[in-house]
C-alpha cells in the first residue's frame, strides 16, 4: 500500500466541547462523520445553542483537519525530505540533480529576477549602477 493510499484510508477525529462534538476526517482531509451529542442542545434557548452548535462543529473539524495534517507530515515527511535534497532514511540524499543545474529560466529556484530599471529623465547615456 502507497503513502496516499494509507492517508486515504486512515481516519483521525477532532472534538470540541469537551467530547460534545466529534468530526471525523481521513488522512486527505474529507469529513467523514459529524455527531454531536444531544447534551448539547438546550431546548430552554434554542437560539444560543444552535450558536454554541455552530461553534463547536468548527472548533471540531478545524481539530480533525489539524490532527489529519499531523498525520499527513508523518506519512509524506520522509519523501518531502528526499524530493528536497534530505534523502530517504538510511539511502544516499535527494535527487542527485548537478550542482550547476540552473532551472531558473523554468521559473524554479535560482535568485529572484530583479525588477527592470527605467532611467530617470535625462539619465539615459549615463551608465547603470
Amino acid at each position: 500500500m502507497n503513502a496516499q493510499q494509507a492517508l486515504a484510508d486512515a481516519e483521525v477525529t477532532g472534538t470540541a466541547g469537551g467530547g460534545l462534538v466529534k468530526a471525523t476526517v481521513n488522512g486527505q482531509g474529507e469529513l467523514l462523520d459529524l455527531s454531536i451529542q444531544p447534551a448539547a442542545v438546550d431546548t430552554d434557548d434554542a437560539e444560543e445553542t444552535a450558536r454554541t452548535i455552530a461553534d463547536l462543529v468548527l472548533a471540531a473539524v478545524r481539530d480533525a483537519y489539524r490532527a489529519a495534517e499531523d498525520l499527513q507530515q508523518q506519512q509524506m515527511g520522509p519523501f518531502a525530505a528526499a524530493m528536497q535534497g534530505g534523502g530517504m532514511p538510511g539511502m544516499p540524499g535527494g535527487l542527485n540533480l548537478p550542482g550547476g543545474l540552473d532551472l531558473s529560466g523554468l521559473g524554479i529556484g535560482g535568485p529572484e529576477p530583479k525588477p527592470p530599471q527605467h532611467p530617470e529623465p535625462g539619465d539615459e547615456g549615463k551608465p547603470e549602477t
